[in-house]
């Protein structure tokens, strides 16, 4: 397993093409396939959050939340692409998220932050090795460096997941990797801190022994 997991963290950094079809998450055209999650004691419900505009998905920042797939996933490549809309602010994309819809769900979250693009959270009581706990969530730093896209300009995510190993690419750098105790669950965009756009958001499946 480590093994495997050691050759597609290289594919990754190397942005190697599995043979395997891609599964597409976003149609471009509306969130089919997405269920919202929002602060029931914030301002403004999920249409207020998450919409598309121009092809891409805006989401606003506020209320808090996020929006997850409707289907569990568990190994799989992820690709997202995103840019900041105005001033660069946080946001997120979270990998093995539980049921509940919780508004921190169990999940271990790519943050997306200004300046911290590539650092790993445990969120809702996942935890992950490596990390230190700063009294809310546990933090696995990056170790790539500064990679990040001034505001405005897309940069580009790549998540794997396999068993409970994740690794994460941002602009062509390797940042991050960690094990947890969660080997699949839904994928997520977070609403936090101020206007985010999403495209290209795609999985390759990947199977365990190839």
């Amino acid at each position: 397993m480590r093994f495997l997991f050691a050759a597609l963290t290289l594919a990754l950094a190397a942005g190697s093409c599995s043979r395997e079809p891609r599964t597409e998450l976003f149609n471009g055209r509306d969130l089919a396939g997405w269920v919202c999650v929002t602060d029931p004691e914030g301002v403004g419900d999920a249409r207020d959050a998450f919409s598309v505009q121009n092809g891409n998905i805006r989401i606003a920042g506020s209320p808090f939340g996020y929006m997850r797939t409707e289907e569990t996933y568990d190994d799989y490549r992820l690709h997202v692409e995103w840019r900041w809309i105005g001033e660069a602010t946080n946001s997120g994309i979270f990998q093995r998220v539980q049921a509940g819809d919780r508004l921190w769900p169990e999940a271990v979250e790519c943050q997306l932050q200004a300046g911290r693009a590539g650092d790993l959270l445990g969120l809702g009581g996942a935890k992950i090795a490596g990390a230190e706990s700063n009294g809310r969530v546990f933090i696995k730093p990056r170790s790539g460096g500064e990679c990040e896209r001034p505001a405005g300009e897309w940069n580009c995510a790549e998540i794997v997941c396999v068993g409970d190993h994740i690794a994460v690419c941002v602009n062509g750098v390797l940042q991050n990797e960690c094990t947890g105790s969660v080997r699949s669950g839904y994928i997520a965009l977070q609403s936090e801190g101020g206007p985010v756009e999403f495209r290209n958001i795609w999985l390759t499946r990947l199977r365990r022994g190839i």
